[in-house]
């Protein structure tokens, strides 16, 4: 890894919402929770919250090191991974889903690091042609609640990391507690692999392997993670460690840019 004084800028998502009588705006407004924020802030990363705006992607991700998809209370239209019905629990932001995706699919050609969270593991998965569950309940028989009625800063369940995967090695553990807060789920990771799963078979992590380019002098995959919890809440010492190599990811990829050509 390259050495570099000034710490790694990273991109965060915002949530949008349409504001109206009695909510925290009349007006249309952006979101985001404090520790997404404050858990890069720890790994020594720069948070930045960027509005979505999908044609303003290369712009921002030109200014960028790392980029995180953060999660929502939302789902990803099903017409995007080739289903041709919806089902009824499925509530879609379109504008929001057409940002990240832009952003995402920049940043994979860029080999950008990139880390989903709950909601942007299942987009990342979807932008490397994968497929998702509409609703678990009706898909995996004797489910977990993966929809916690606990607070999310507290564990839901616990998951099974595998072995020989990138996240099972960043974080020294076989096993995490996690929370949960989704009724979807990823079915198929597409070109990625899934590097973690829950006692009841859903996949609770997805990650792609190194691979050189042809085209550039990066490599697209180098850190390229997605996790269906909510690691920001540090509820697992995993899930610091998650951010550190994210972090340290971004850092090396600035540093990278930074050479001569």
């Amino acid at each position: 890894m390259t050495a570099r004084s000034t710490p790694p800028l990273i991109g965060l998502t915002l949530d949008h919402e349409p504001g109206g009588e009695g909510r925290y705006s009349r007006f249309p407004w952006l979101a985001i929770r404090e520790n997404y924020l404050s858990a890069i802030e720890r790994a020594g990363g720069l948070a930045a919250a960027i509005s979505p705006a999908p044609d303003l992607a290369p712009a921002l991700l030109s200014r960028l090191d790392g980029l995180i998809v953060t999660g929502g209370a939302f789902d990803v239209d099903p017409a995007l991974y080739g289903d041709q019905d919806r089902h009824a629990s499925v509530s879609l932001k379109p504008g929001r889903t057409a940002s990240e995706l832009a952003l995402l699919q920049g940043a994979l050609a860029c080999g950008m690091p990139v880390l989903g969270i709950c909601g942007g593991m299942q987009l990342l998965a979807v932008a490397l042609g994968g497929r998702l569950i509409q609703h678990i309940p009706d898909e995996i028989p004797d489910v977990l609640a993966h929809e916690q009625p606990g607070p999310r800063d507290q564990p839901g369940h616990t998951i099974r990391l595998l072995p020989g995967t990138r996240l099972a090695a960043l974080t020294g553990s076989t096993v995490m507690q996690v929370n949960s807060s989704h009724h979807q789920a990823v079915k198929s990771p597409g070109s990625a692999r899934i590097s973690a799963i829950a006692p009841d078979g859903v996949i609770e992590a997805i990650e792609t392997d190194e691979k050189t380019s042809e085209n550039n002098d990066f490599y697209p995959g180098k850190f390229c993670m997605g996790v269906q919890w909510h690691p920001e809440f540090a509820i697992d010492p995993g899930d610091e460690k998650l951010f550190q190599a994210f972090v340290a990811a971004a850092s090396d990829y600035a540093a990278q840019k930074e050479i001569p050509r």
